[in-house]
């Protein structure tokens, strides 16, 4: 069996204070590895989440559209990532400090006053979402700190600053929201329940299909049946984890996917062998190789 891949452990210190723990799922900051990985890249799978991130050191973020990209795109120090249904590939040859959050449905509204649905899939530097001044503010502020425990606190006080009143937002849609977040594997989330479901909530908050589906994309960033079904993919990959021999028929089962060759459609831009087989040490960072020789 391969050795499991170790990753930096992020300082992720005390619960978020009440106001922040609305819009903000977690924080974190890492200090820079000791040393580089001995993979180039990293797989990065979808969470549904907005990522919030502040690289310290180091060069900036570079991703890759597929395994075979060896050219790849630069991405500020400081950005915002928008919330995908699909993989996407990160130089991890150099790794560094950072500071970092996780983001819950119409945080990019009430932090940045932006739907998420323009951001998609998508990359924003911190400096186009709140101004150069603030976003450099911040930037020295966190370097100049000498740890990372105290980074946290300084990258959390900016976003309780930055907190707004969230207007418009649609009591049915956060219904809509946390009945995926906190639905069971299977049963009402099975992915042919989606449709049922998101025409019931349309119904109840009184508004046209379209304008829900809008409403709920400002919000999360991903339709509701895109939303549904990425959190029904984390909800997987939590429980292969805790499964060393999966049955895949049965995880199918559990999962509510409709068969095996299903749930193994899910797993994008990776085989399912080829999952188990890089034992990652987290479920949605699995490291890879560099690009082939042409």
């Amino acid at each position: 069996m391969s050795a499991r891949p170790v990753r930096a452990m992020p300082h992720s210190g005390a619960p978020l204070p009440p106001a922040l723990a609305a819009w903000v799922e977690r924080s974190w900051a890492s200090a820079r590895p000791a040393s580089a990985p001995a993979w180039p890249r990293e797989h990065s799978l979808p969470t549904g989440s907005l990522h919030l991130a502040v690289r310290l050191d180091g060069p900036p973020l570079r991703t890759y559209a597929d395994a075979d990209d060896a050219l790849g795109r630069s991405h500020p120090p400081a950005l915002l990532a928008g919330a995908r249904a699909g993989y996407v590939i990160k130089d991890a040859s150099r790794p560094a400090a950072s500071v970092g959050a996780m983001l819950r449905p119409g945080a990019a509204l009430a932090l940045f006053g932006v739907s998420a649905a323009e951001l998609e899939g998508g990359y924003v530097g911190l400096d186009e979402l709140c101004g150069a001044g603030a976003a450099n503010g911040l930037y020295e502020r966190l370097a100049a700190a000498a740890d990372p425990r105290s980074r946290r606190r300084l990258f959390e006080a900016f976003l309780r600053a930055r907190l707004r009143p969230v207007r418009g937002l649609d009591p049915q849609i956060v219904r809509a929201v946390r009945s995926l977040q906190g639905a069971a594997p299977g049963g009402d989330c099975a992915a042919g329940a989606d449709e049922r479901r998101v025409a019931g909530w349309v119904a109840a908050s009184g508004r046209s299909h379209r304008r829900f589906i809008a409403g709920f994309r400002d919000a999360a960033g991903l339709s509701p049946k895109r939303y549904a079904r990425v959190l029904r993919f984390k909800r997987l990959l939590s429980a292969l984890a805790a499964t060393p021999r999966p049955d895949w028929a049965q995880l199918a089962l559990d999962g509510g996917y409709f068969d095996q060759s299903h749930l193994i459609r899910e797993f994008a831009g990776v085989s399912p062998r080829a999952y188990l087989a890089a034992a990652a040490a987290s479920p949605h960072h699995l490291p890879i190789g560099g690009p082939k020789p042409v």
